[in-house]
């Protein structure tokens, strides 16, 4: 039998000795150095835990709203989500079409024909 077994079968035995070694190795290794209740070993988790401020998940985090805009209107192109607002929008617009009151649509520079330079 080696040494070693020997230590861990003395770390089990009930004598002072043991269990002073034993509270010595909790605190070397940030372990609770006595036996505590369920209540007590629920503040020592949250006090082990990184504080909420810096963790990374939580301050680090933004949603990705252009890829989910963009996978909306993919999404109501195709018929699967329908979106009233811009289906208001849309029906206005068509409206004011009916009436003769559209507003002329921008072309941007770049596409336009007499840009000159």
């Amino acid at each position: 039998m080696s040494k070693y077994a020997n230590y861990v079968q003395l770390g089990k035995q009930a004598t002072e000795y043991s269990k002073r070694m034993s509270r010595l190795s909790n605190r070397i290794f940030g372990e609770v150095a006595r036996p505590t209740n369920s209540k007590s070993m629920k503040v020592v988790k949250l006090f082990s835990e990184e504080p909420v401020n810096l963790r990374k998940d939580i301050h680090g985090y933004y949603p990705r709203h252009v890829e989910t805009g963009l996978l909306m209107m993919k999404l109501r192109d195709y018929g699967l989500y329908r979106d009233e607002h811009a289906d208001f929008k849309e029906e206005m617009e068509r409206m004011r079409e009916m009436r003769g009151k559209a507003k002329p649509k921008r072309v941007p520079m770049a596409l336009r024909g007499d840009n000159k330079k």
